[in-house]
């Protein structure tokens, strides 16, 4: 499988192409108008910075949003950097050759691991109380996040719901690096990604001249407002 990649030519390779994460989500909308109103598919957003680009998308196209929690294993020396992903579902996925390279041993592993689970469960416990995740098979399942630094969050992601026998699986993010494009890319069908940076350096925050982490309570209201519009 490869990805059929959608982007924006004119937003490639820049900085600050976005107002705000809604802006970017009706922005990428208007790429996914072949979902509008369509009963298979749904918008899963990854909190937090995901949700008000889900709930964009969600609401332009008429389709339901919910969210998945998934979380980078942080490396134990810096918190901002992560060497893999874990799922709500608790499937582990790991950047083994940055784990051999920075040196982190298996009791490191095995910590980060284990305090990103309860993270991990905590947020399940905020964000779904007990409410389960949709039945997704034969649904189009179209994954949103606010940006992909690595992909490898997005691809532990992809890897949990294909276990749920989905019709097709697209990924909808306003920016990310052409690394990520390119790791996500051979397990979906199609990307929509406007903004492909190829620089060296990579940052999410710097697609957005509007940037901040959303709170928990502003995660709420957006899940709660798009229950209204469906």
């Amino acid at each position: 499988m490869k990805a059929k990649i959608v982007d924006e030519p004119s937003f490639r390779d820049r900085t600050y192409v976005f107002g705000d994460r809604q802006e970017a989500g009706k922005l990428l909308a208007d790429r996914l108008k072949e979902h509008a109103g369509s009963k298979d598919a749904i918008v899963l957003a990854v909190p937090a910075g995901g949700v008000p680009v889900g709930y964009m998308i969600a609401r332009e196209l008429g389709v339901p949003l919910d969210l998945v929690v998934v979380r980078k294993v942080v490396i134990p020396w810096s918190p901002e950097a992560g060497f893999g992903a874990v799922t709500w579902d608790g499937k582990v996925l790991l950047n083994e050759g940055l784990v051999a390279q920075i040196g982190l041993t298996r009791d490191d592993k095995e910590t980060a691991i284990l305090d990103t689970k309860k993270n991990i469960e905590e947020r399940l416990r905020k964000f779904r109380g007990n409410k389960p995740l949709p039945n997704l098979a034969d649904k189009i399942v179209i994954l949103v996040d606010d940006g992909l630094a690595s992909g490898f969050t997005m691809l532990a992601a992809v890897r949990s719901v294909r276990d749920s026998a989905p019709k097709r699986v697209v990924v909808a993010v306003p920016t990310a690096s052409l690394g990520a494009v390119e790791l996500v890319a051979s397990d979906v069908e199609e990307i929509v990604c406007l903004n492909i940076r190829s620089t060296q350096s990579f940052a999410v925050a710097e697609a957005y001249e509007r940037w901040y982490d959303l709170t928990d309570e502003e995660v709420l209201r957006f899940l709660s407002q798009s229950i209204k519009n469906v």
